[in-house]
């Protein structure tokens, strides 16, 4: 829809960043909601594991469309992982955000 709007139609490398960046999602194809639900994961659950209803009450979506809509992509580019007791974020989720995993704390590489 973008391309056909701003470009003629065109789908070139150019205009699938323009497009990414309207719609507010990064290089690796995060959004804010991503990284909120990891941010949250991280900062506030120290890394996890954490139970689904929890971090859905964090980030104020319901835990349905937390498991539906956004689990499925974080779990499938391996940013988190759900386990038995709970999701926990992995090295690559902390390191998106740029922090470090230290032992369970987080520091900022910034």
């Amino acid at each position: 829809d973008y391309a056909q709007v701003k470009a003629d139609g065109a789908i070139t490398n150019a205009v699938a960043d323009q497009a990414l960046a309207m719609l507010e999602i990064d290089s690796h194809g995060l959004d804010e909601m991503d990284k909120s639900i990891l941010e949250t994961i991280i900062v506030k659950f120290s890394g996890g594991p954490v139970g689904v209803n929890s971090i859905a009450a964090a980030v104020g979506e319901e835990p349905d469309t937390l498991e539906e809509v956004y689990e499925p992509f974080l779990i499938m580019e391996g940013y988190l992982q759900r386990t038995p007791q709970g999701r926990t974020a992995t090295e690559l989720g902390y390191q998106r955000l740029g922090l470090k995993m230290d032992g369970g704390k987080q520091q900022s590489l910034l």
